[in-house]
């Protein structure tokens, strides 16, 4: 489907959808494990829920806002919800698509997820057994016919509604009622016993369809019917500005309040019958602009992500060890290893490890004096904030900065923000009107040079095993002094601070990116060697998309990574086709930035939390680090490079949204960027452990 651009600008939210498809396109790639392309479908699916939750939401009240001065904007957002709901109806198409060919195909596996009309009477009383032990007492229908509105109901979980009929008393009028599926205590799918060397699975919602004579004891109806429905609330939560509430007292009422955000999408079995939709809509209470569609039997299907492995690791990636880098476990401090040379790690094919056991030997160490660093989302059962409350209680002065307005983990960081300031530690609720999205930590000495480390994505455990990352250490006195200095303005926002290394934002970060593209046209224009490598979650930024196509237009070659939200369009006739867009879906998210510019001949090398999006730019503090080490530089390189050549997960992002395959050699050879990245840090290991000490 053709969507119309405003001045060659993709708008962020249609690209998000294509970037979204291309994760649902992966789930139909039959080179890729069964049971992870199942994942991917969740993946999709979760994705989705949060895109309802949170952008099209902004949108549909920008819509519904009566305000005579904002026509233009309430027209635009009108159309753009036309456009996403044309696109999410497409889409749910193809997922239903694919997701049947991914059951037929469990099936040839002897993998079989069995429907309540397909279980014998034997198997029926294994169910009945389940739900006496499992389901019985969790589950609470209410009748429609009780509610006005569904005003407790969580968006996150999935509902059935059930219509129930009497074959003895054909005049009685039938019952509606609803109910959740207690999915977070029983999960979605069961197992059943194995038959015949087959793996029997059954959703929750199949089970339930067995045993609602159970759940509806006492009444006078004979027959019931079943149908899955799930439905999004507006996430946009709604900061109280009184000034007599704190921070945190804020953030704690605002994720109270979404509680009650109005729904504004429902997906429901296209088979439920007319008089229990009706009573469905009736209580959900949307409006024209909001999403419905009719979908198939299942709904949320987020829950694929936790699909059962039935012991087939055959049908899974092979596991991949995170790789612990000689040069950080040879028992020497790291501290002093720093010192010497910038090191680097590169998550999730390095092991998150050295850094925890950084913080752990500077929270031991007698000659540290402080630990500052900035957490924008936690692990459950964070060794990072443990290691920092165990600086605390050793005598360290450590501050945390916590961003609360990390999106949906607000109440989590609350939690852990109550634990460490019980420590001891100094913790500050990041800057007014600014979320900070850095990632740094700074270690202050009694005696040696201070430790700095940088990073592209959060401090956070789980994050490390999924997100590919890079983290600089350093003891660079100027980059380690900005570094400080970034802490001092988190905590005097209003001092004036010029940053000699680090490109920090709000401050100048957007101007000095802006002067790096200029040098590349200057050059250009010269007759010099000019080019920009970036790999990137994000560009939407209407001045940086400006300012590369000024560069393309002028003969720069521009090649891009981006992951997610990409509002160029690189097939525009005057670029002259200098710039190229990658995006890579594969078994590890995409999340490091790096930008390398050719700088003529002499490249210069950035790493950073900051995508090219307003948002990163302009409203939160950010930052992007030089980095000069050459064997680092190098890599960083090989990073981008190994991805613009990915012929196996790349797809080819043109603002069009069909994410062509990248084009195959002539030889035949596909190249996977992750698996060869795997393989060269591995191998560059192993010679370090073969190597004769002289």
């Amino acid at each position: 489907m053709k969507i119309k651009t405003v001045k060659n600008y993709l708008p962020r939210d249609i690209s998000w959808m294509y970037f979204n498809r291309r994760i649902l396109q992966e789930a139909s790639k039959k080179n890729i494990p069964l049971l992870e392309r199942i994942s991917f479908l969740g993946i999709y699916s979760n994705n989705l829920d949060e895109f309802f939750r949170v952008r099209v939401a902004t949108h549909s009240r920008v819509a519904e806002w009566e305000d005579s001065s904002m026509k233009k904007e309430r027209e635009e957002a009108v159309a753009l919800l036309k456009d996403l709901n044309k696109l999410n109806a497409q889409y749910s198409r193809e997922f239903e698509s694919i997701n049947q060919s991914i059951m037929d195909e469990l099936r040839e596996e002897n993998i079989y997820i069995l429907k309540d009309t397909e279980v014998d009477d034997e198997m029926l009383k294994v169910i009945h057994k389940y739900y006496l032990h499992n389901l019985n007492g969790r589950l609470m229908p209410v009748w429609f016919s009780a509610i006005k509105e569904f005003a407790l109901e969580k968006d996150e979980n999935i509902y059935m509604a059930v219509k129930m009929t009497s074959r003895n008393d054909v005049r009685k009028k039938p019952g509606y009622a609803f109910m959740e599926l207690p999915v977070s205590s029983c999960g979605r799918f069961v197992r059943l016993p194995d038959r015949d060397g087959h793996c029997n699975l059954m959703f929750l919602d199949d089970i339930i369809r067995c045993c609602l004579p159970f759940v509806f004891r006492g009444l006078d109806y004979t027959d019931f019917e079943a149908y899955s429905f799930k439905f999004t609330r507006d996430a946009e939560m709604e900061i109280d500005n009184d000034l007599r509430n704190g921070t945190m007292q804020k953030i704690s009422k605002g994720v109270k309040s979404r509680k009650r955000g109005a729904p504004l999408r429902v997906v429901f079995d296209a088979a439920m019958p007319k008089g229990l939709l009706k009573q469905l809509m009736g209580a959900l209470k949307l409006d024209k602009l909001d999403t419905v569609l009719a979908g198939g039997r299942y709904q949320n299907h987020k829950d694929y992500m936790r699909f059962p492995d039935c012991d087939r690791k055959d049908l899974k990636y092979p596991s991949w060890e995170p790789i612990l880098k000689k040069e950080l476990t040879t028992g020497e401090s790291l501290m002093n290893i720093i010192r010497r040379q910038d090191r680097f790690i590169h998550v999730p094919y390095h092991s998150f490890d050295s850094y925890v056991n950084l913080l752990q030997e500077a929270a031991i160490s007698r000659d540290v004096k402080g630990i500052k660093t900035t957490l924008y989302r936690l692990a459950k059962d964070s060794k990072v904030v443990k290691a920092l409350i165990g600086a605390a209680r050793n005598g360290k002065k450590v501050t945390v900065v916590i961003e609360l307005l990390a999106r949906f983990d607000e109440a989590s960081n609350i939690d852990w923000s109550k634990k460490m300031q019980e420590a001891g530690v100094h913790v500050i609720f990041g800057v007014e009107g600014l979320k900070v999205h850095s990632k740094l930590t700074y270690i202050s000495m009694k005696t040696g040079s201070d430790i700095a480390c940088i990073s592209t994505g959060n401090f956070h455990e789980g994050n490390a095993r999924t997100y590919t990352d890079y983290m600089l250490m350093t003891a660079s006195r100027p980059i380690v002094r900005d570094v400080d200095a970034v802490f001092r303005f988190i905590e005097r926002p209003y001092t004036p601070i010029k940053f000699k290394e680090l490109l920090v934002s709000p401050n100048e970060m957007k101007q000095k990116f802006l002067r790096l593209l200029n040098d590349e046209i200057r050059n250009r224009q010269a007759g010099k060697p000019a080019y920009i490598k970036i790999k990137i979650n994000h560009i939407t930024d209407p001045v940086m998309v400006n300012k590369l196509y000024e560069a393309a237009e002028n003969g720069v070659k521009i090649d891009l990574l981006v992951r997610g939200n990409c509002s160029l369009i690189p097939t525009l006739p005057q670029l002259n086709g200098n710039m190229r867009i990658v995006g890579i879906i594969d078994r590890y998210l995409e999340h490091s930035r790096i930008f390398i510019f050719c700088a003529d001949g002499q490249e210069k090398t950035f790493i950073g939390s900051a995508d090219w999006m307003p948002r990163n730019l302009d409203n939160r503090v950010e930052v992007v680090t030089p980095v000069y080490n050459p064997e680092i530089k190098a890599d960083l390189k090989r990073v981008v490079e190994y991805g613009l050549n990915d012929t196996c997960q790349g797809r080819i992002v043109d603002g069009t949204g069909s994410n062509s395959p990248l084009e195959v050699p002539a030889d035949g050879e596909l190249f996977r960027s992750q698996s060869a990245l795997y393989e060269f840090y591995k191998n560059e290991e192993e010679q370090k452990s073969n190597e004769i000490p002289q």
